[in-house]
């Protein structure tokens, strides 16, 4: 959804206005220069309420479309008027000004979580029971089940190694 636009003045700033519902506010791009890969590509400025000073309130990164090759603008807007960060993507226009739209984010998939009331299994047997067959199962134990290694001869010492 297109809440605005953003077309250069004569000093070559991106500048225009971002409406929503919500939400309305004049904001310019100013360019950010750093030597860090990391850094994004713009802070967005917004005009205070008073129209004399401006604030940061987001910042824009640039990527390449995987299919088309085609570069855009990504990032998030914030203030404290808003419930929650705007997440915005400008895309350029052939007369070099930038069309601004709201993107909802994703959710993350989460894995469902399972409740002893609604999963269908039935319940856990007590400590020191088998769970094959609860009721032959003898009381008591380390839990760790039946050993299946033969028995060691009497007499016999245990070898020591030299690799251990």
């Amino acid at each position: 959804m297109n809440i605005g636009t953003l077309k250069s003045n004569e000093d070559g700033i991106h500048i225009g206005r971002i409406t929503t519902l919500a939400f309305s506010a004049v904001i310019a791009l100013r360019e950010v220069s750093s030597d860090n890969e990391r850094a994004p590509a713009y802070d967005v400025m917004a005009l205070s309420a008073d129209r004399r000073s401006w604030c940061k309130v987001g910042a824009l990164w640039e990527y390449s479309s995987n299919d088309t090759g085609e570069t855009f603008l990504s990032g998030r807007i914030d203030d404290p008027s808003l419930e929650k960060p705007l997440d915005v993507a400008l895309f350029r226009q052939n007369d070099g000004s930038f069309n601004v739209a709201w993107r909802r984010p994703q959710r993350k998939r989460t894995a469902p979580v399972a409740s002893a009331a609604d999963d269908g299994l039935p319940p856990m047997p007590p400590v020191g029971t088998d769970s094959t067959s609860p009721e032959s199962a003898p009381a008591g134990g380390d839990g760790l089940g039946e050993s299946t290694a033969p028995a060691p001869k009497k007499g016999a010492k245990a070898k020591e190694t030299a690799d251990a």
